[in-house]
């Protein structure tokens, strides 16, 4: 059974997302706020967090960068705010994905599901690919470069998959979304742009030339060349 953590300050919006997701096999596991989510995660094996944003103390844009410091755990933001500078900020902080409130239970399961099958489809996936000094390791959802290494989220993980699988190849965003999301009708195509700006940054921070290898081909997509 795989276990998902709630976190959200109040304790009716976390019995209402239990309820949607017990009857589909999730086992969840439920609390009022960040540090405790961070505590939890520590010592316990969790599968997926559903992370809310607007909290007291930490909120979930802290959360989220916090829980990245230590784990690559796949993470969705809950959020009732539907600006787009809001969302770009949860994905830039390491979410994987986002559902905006209010949302149905459809929504919501279909959201998870999808994650979850992404993780357990790359479980199985060799542990490396290889291109040039860029080794993939699929284990480790880590990116490395002659002796440097670049922890990924899910998403950027997928998406830097897809790239260095086909080198030279330009990917449309839609077909960047087949990867990542399953052609997800509730995300936002432009959420690609947002990973790929993160990526960049992250593995431009680490030392890595991603200038000379992430590509955007304007009006297209995106390339590893």
């Amino acid at each position: 059974m795989q276990t998902i953590l709630l976190v959200d300050d109040e304790q009716r919006m976390l019995d209402l997302v239990e309820l949607f997701l017990k009857p589909h096999g999730y086992q969840c596991i439920k609390v009022t706020g960040g540090k405790k989510a961070i505590e939890t995660l520590k010592k316990t094996k969790i599968d997926l967090v559903l992370l809310d944003v607007m909290m007291p103390e930490m909120n979930g844009w802290e959360v989220c960068k916090a829980i990245r410091e230590f784990s690559n755990v796949p993470i969705i933001l809950l959020t009732a705010r539907s600006d787009k500078l809001d969302l770009v900020k949860g994905l830039d902080t390491g979410a994987d994905d986002y559902v905006t409130k209010p949302f149905d239970e459809g929504e919501l399961v279909a959201r998870v599901g999808a994650l979850l099958r992404r993780v357990a489809q790359d479980a199985g996936a060799k542990e490396q690919i290889q291109y040039l000094d860029f080794s993939l390791n699929t284990e480790a959802y880590a990116l490395n470069y002659k002796d440097l290494t670049a922890q990924l989220t899910l998403k950027e993980f997928l998406i830097i998959k897809a790239l260095i699988s086909r080198p030279a190849k330009t990917f449309t965003r839609e077909e960047l979304m087949a990867s990542g999301w399953e052609f997800d009708t509730y995300t936002d195509v432009r959420t690609v742009d947002s990973h790929i700006r993160n990526l960049r940054e992250k593995l431009r921070n680490g030392g890595f030339p991603i200038e000379e290898f992430l590509k955007t081909v304007w009006g297209i997509g995106y390339k590893w060349s």
